[in-house]
């Protein structure tokens, strides 16, 4: 067994946008720990979810070496509506698939 872990930590801090943090970490690390250790989390009032390589996860969760933390933020807009208002905005014969790609059939 390795005599640390190593961790990345990543926050989407912003659109376009990422902070990384490489820690080492003792074995049995958790999630919870390894956010603390980054400086990058603050857990008052942080609404966006978590997860380790695109999974969610919990701050109780081990950690294992190799391991991507991700710190997501939090949805602004729902997709679905957003999609709606774009839809609407595009109008119904330039979007998606009643979108013209070739000539009109005679």
């Amino acid at each position: 067994m390795a005599e640390s872990l190593r961790v990345c930590v990543v926050h989407a801090a912003g659109p376009h946008e990422a902070v990384e943090c490489h820690l080492s970490l003792p074995p049995g690390s958790t999630v919870g720990q390894a956010l603390q250790q980054s400086g990058l989390w603050q857990p008052e009032g942080y609404t966006g979810g978590l997860g380790v390589w695109g999974q969610p996860a919990s701050l109780a969760q081990l950690l294992r070496d190799q391991d991507r933390v991700e710190l997501y933020r939090a949805l602004t807009v729902d997709p679905k509506q957003a999609r709606r208002e774009r839809f609407v905005q595009q109008g119904k014969r330039s979007a998606g698939l009643f979108k013209r790609v070739g000539p009109p059939k005679e």
